[in-house]
């Protein structure tokens, strides 16, 4: 017997047959997928019936916040699931009834790289036509933003997109959404105020929960009843961070009480002003060793300051340019900086900024409050083991000031003045500049030596590693090389080697010179400061001296003896490139700098370049030297696998 579908109604029997085939498929599809998802996360699943709190994090600091939400509305007896958004199922959101929502907005406006699977549900869904408007109409939500208003237009659009979706999916705001900013902003303030405004509605009623209401304080369900007498003040005890080395994200949540702190204004301005360091950073920043000063600078010790006042060998700044590293303070005007590399040695918990806006302490009490800082940290070296009394005083009398601790140094708009006063004092400036602010070096006054970081070669690889905020980054950097062309005293690129990220553009890193036309090229292997949320480097990163010296080699060939392989410091897995024809003279490299001469020369007030204070280079800092440029003056100081230390003379 055949059949034929020829007829309407066939055709139609047909049809269903296979609508009804299709969604049983479909339906079973459907549950397989969510049994699995059920049994993977049985132990972390929330309630459906709980209302939830739902945190989007990268780096912590949305997380801690909604932690600390957590526990206030659970120590007034009302009964929330915390969710992370890596585990909570998108289509759940159609179940629920009371949504909290802390999102943290990442890089270029994305969500965290866990939070991309419901961030794209969500934004998917409300543009769905077949959807409607109805889906979440049981849904009563708020949201938090957690997010950088340096980044521009982007500054918590991932919190904005969240909102914007749960009302088109008709879900009703209880507390419009508010922005809180990590770097610019009170971010604790702000979610203080936006939980208070929370816990507000919560109280007044009004606002449906497992399908009751909240009224007079009373909820209908899981939770229990606001006292009338209850406090809505932060705990006074905070999670600890995980590390030493914490992320600006991550502290940001971990506020001190407001009762140990000073009475922040609403406008987010300490006493009417901005400050650049806030009592989170400052704490956070000090437990790392670094002296605050003022309201945005800051100087900390160095390790090579301390081993060379033991006498166990300087830096490669010793070795490439003469520089007595127990006589040499590292210090900043501004702890700000407007790039987030991802090899940043302090784990971004300084804040970021395109401009300077905040208050401007005096250049020369910085300059004096730096002093006695570094000074008062190389007394307490006394009686270390290997440090002498002569090196002893000679650290208390520094004579180089290395503009590099943090940040960026020429946002700081008494820059010009800050170096004038160092210069006075007969103290050398080594500034470092991430090439963001051209017209600053164009109107910045001699330095003894002055950096741009050349952290890549094209715009791409410089946008991954450097992260910056500005959006015509790549712009400025041309403009910032360029600048640095006309600038008469010693000029460095420093190229910061990250392997597999800038390290096989050799070319196009070539072509870069023409621009500037430094007097030198660091070539340095990035250092690991350990693995964190906002950096994922390893040591599968670093490069091997080896490394460093075989990339030096072949951008010197590529410059066909404009430049020439003129020194190494094998400890810092760093290597110096210079102008032939400027710095070697008769076979013999003049890269060490004659500081009391350049002194005389700021001094006078004459014309002069780099190289009428140049000096001549020690053969054990030459490159391909037995010492690899470690100073045969000093004691070379081994660590045995073992953990047994010996001292050896170095050859």
């Amino acid at each position: 017997m055949s059949i034929s579908f020829s007829s309407l109604p066939a055709r139609l029997t047909l049809l269903a047959l296979f609508s009804a085939t299709t969604f049983y498929c479909f339906y079973k599809s459907r549950r397989l997928r969510n049994l699995k998802f059920s049994l993977s996360n049985r132990f972390s699943n929330p309630n459906p019936k709980k209302p939830k709190i739902v945190f989007l994090s990268q780096t912590g600091t949305s997380k801690t916040l909604a932690q600390r939400l957590h526990e206030l509305l659970s120590s007034n007896d009302v009964a929330f699931d915390l969710v992370d958004s890596k585990s909570y199922e998108p289509e759940d959101l159609a179940k629920e009834t009371l949504v909290l929502v802390v999102a943290s907005t990442w890089e270029d406006g994305k969500p965290p790289s866990g939070s991309n699977f419901l961030a794209t549900w969500l934004s998917e869904t409300a543009t769905d036509f077949r959807v409607g408007s109805l889906l979440l109409s049981r849904c009563r939500f708020a949201v938090f933003g957690v997010g950088s208003r340096a980044y521009g237009e982007t500054f918590n659009a991932v919190a904005r997109d969240f909102a914007a979706q749960m009302k088109a999916l008709g879900a009703a705001e209880i507390v419009p959404m508010w922005e809180g900013d990590v770097d610019g902003g009170n971010l604790d303030e702000d979610f203080e105020i936006w939980s208070g405004k929370v816990v507000g509605v919560l109280k007044g009623g009004g606002v449906l929960e497992n399908g009751g209401v909240l009224e007079n304080g009373v909820v209908d369900g899981d939770g229990g009843e606001f006292g009338n007498d209850s406090s809505f003040e932060d705990s006074d005890e905070e999670s600890e961070p995980e590390s030493e080395i914490v992320d600006l994200e991550d502290i940001a949540g971990k506020a001190p009480s407001r009762k140990n702190v000073a009475v922040v204004e609403s406008n987010g301005k300490l006493n009417g002003k901005k400050e650049m360091v806030t009592p989170v950073i400052r704490a956070n920043l000090t437990k790392q060793g670094y002296k605050i000063i003022g309201s945005h600078s800051g100087v900390k010790i160095c390790r090579w300051t301390k081993s060379q006042l033991r006498g166990r060998g300087g830096c490669y700044k010793h070795s490439f340019y003469g520089i007595e590293s127990h006589r040499c303070m590292e210090a900043t005007p501004s702890l700000a900086c407007a790039n987030k590399c991802v090899f940043c040695w302090r784990h971004h918990t300084n804040p970021v900024a395109k401009s300077w806006q905040w208050e401007m302490d005096d250049p020369v009490e910085i300059v004096n409050s730096a002093i006695d800082l570094h000074t008062n940290m190389i007394k307490q070296m006394k009686g270390v083991p290997g440090v002498t009394l002569e090196r002893l005083n000679e650290g208390l009398s520094p004579r180089h000031c290395a503009l590099s601790l943090v940040g960026e140094p020429i946002m700081y708009p008494e820059i010009n003045t800050l170096v004038d006063e160092l210069h006075k004092r007969r103290i050398s400036t080594f500034l470092v500049t991430n090439a963001q602010f051209p017209d600053k070096i164009k109107s910045l006054r001699p330095i003894t030596q002055l950096y741009v970081s050349v952290d890549a070669a094209t715009k791409d690889s410089l946008k991954a590693i450097d992260r910056p905020l500005f959006g015509d980054f790549w712009e400025r950097f041309i403009d910032s090389l360029t600048a640095l062309k006309e600038k008469h005293q010693r000029t460095v690129y420093r190229l910061t080697l990250v392997k597999g990220w800038n390290t096989e553009d050799i070319d196009a890193y070539f072509k870069l010179f023409s621009i500037g036309e430094p007097d030198f090229i660091e070539i340095k292997g990035v250092t690991y400061c350990g693995s964190s949320a906002t950096s994922k480097l390893t040591m599968e990163n670093v490069p091997w001296h080896a490394d460093v010296k075989a990339f030096s080699e072949t951008l010197s060939l590529k410059s066909q003896g404009e430049y020439e392989v003129a020194c190494e410091h094998a400890h810092s897995c760093c290597v110096l490139l210079a102008k032939t024809k400027k710095f070697k003279i008769d076979g013999q490299w003049y890269t060490w700098i004659d500081y009391e001469k350049f002194h005389d020369l700021v001094a006078s007030g004459s014309t002069f370049d780099s190289t009428d204070y140049m000096a001549a280079t020690p053969s054990w800092a030459v490159y391909g030297a037995e010492e690899s440029g470690f100073d045969p003056a000093q004691l070379r100081f081994k660590k045995e696998r073992h953990h047994k230390s010996t001292r050896v003379q170095s050859s």
